[in-house]
């Protein structure tokens, strides 16, 4: 089984306008609802790829209702989602007019009998099984969480993905994720550096792996991306040809397939091409990436 956690999920309000103007009233040509979260989107292309899910996560409020029950009925996921008490689920407003403009959310207050029920339901988690970390962490909760997750299975066979930016990601590098998928911005903030070319990424890429990521994915927008899997090989993929539609989930798109083309035994250049038509998928669609989408992407590459 392949599980995600997202700590703070969201209702993303998406709207289209042609002109976005402060301090005026604005009005909206199309509106639509996504049940949002990273972890959320990861499920769902890998649905789409043939593999079920489970979502794992924090809600509150009404708005956590809904997302309980979009997961469910319309996405069509698994959802074991812990509601708690206080706060709401996120409403995360995106803008799409001359730029993409969002207004996030603050999220639930999760506390500590809250946390150690998502900790009890790693324990039933079987070897073999894929956990899958995205996103942000809730201001309520300390940012060492996604080390208190991954210590909790620590001894077990389990793969893990954690799909995080700055100290979050490397405080997870000590337990040895399967997969981690930093951008080439978010490589270059971690170490406080100038990446200048290919070489530097893959410098900064392998410092990675050597404080513990076994598979260090980086995306590197027009450029394409570049893996250095556990095998110290370095594999490059460049991008798929397409309009942008929408960047919100290519990333996780990314995630899904690279995991999808594991677990379906593909080599890791194989895997690679998956996961950059999946990614190239979401980028070129409304909403995530379909599966149709990604075959017709795959054959570019």
């Amino acid at each position: 089984m392949i599980y995600t956690i997202t700590m703070n999920p969201a209702l993303d309000y998406v709207v289209d306008l042609p002109h976005f103007h402060i301090g005026e009233v604005n009005r909206i040509e199309k509106e639509h609802i996504y049940f949002g979260g990273k972890g959320i989107n990861v499920a769902c292309v890998l649905k789409e790829l043939g593999f079920a899910c489970t979502c794992l996560g924090f809600v509150a409020g009404f708005t956590g209702q809904e997302l309980q029950r979009g997961i469910k009925e319309e996405l069509g996921l698994n959802s074991q989602m812990i509601e708690v008490n206080q706060g709401m689920t996120r409403i995360n407003v995106k803008i799409h007019s001359q730029t993409e403009t969002e207004i996030n959310g603050i999220g639930p207050i999760v506390e500590k009998s809250d946390f150690e029920k998502l900790l009890k339901q790693m324990k039933n988690m079987n070897d073999d099984d894929v956990l899958i970390l995205s996103g942000s962490v809730p201001s309520s909760l300390s940012q060492n969480v996604y080390c208190d997750v991954l210590k909790a299975i620590e001894n077990r066979n389990i793969k893990t993905v954690v799909d995080a930016t700055g100290q979050l990601l490397l405080d997870s590098l000590s337990y040895h994720p399967f997969l981690i998928k930093p951008n080439h911005h978010e490589l270059a903030q971690m170490f406080n550096v100038k990446l200048n070319n290919l070489d530097d990424i893959e410098k900064y890429a392998r410092k990675l792996q050597d404080m513990g990521a076994r598979n260090v994915l980086i995306s590197m927008a027009k450029e394409g991306s570049l893996l250095i899997d556990e095998n110290g090989e370095r594999h490059l993929m460049g991008v798929c040809q397409g309009e942008v539609k929408n960047s919100v989930g290519a990333g996780d798109s990314m995630v899904a397939g690279f995991i999808a083309g594991y677990l379906s035994h593909l080599n890791y250049h194989e895997t690679l091409k998956l996961a950059t038509a999946s990614g190239g998928a979401t980028a070129f669609s409304s909403g995530l990436a379909t599966k149709t989408k990604i075959q017709e992407l795959l054959k570019q590459l």
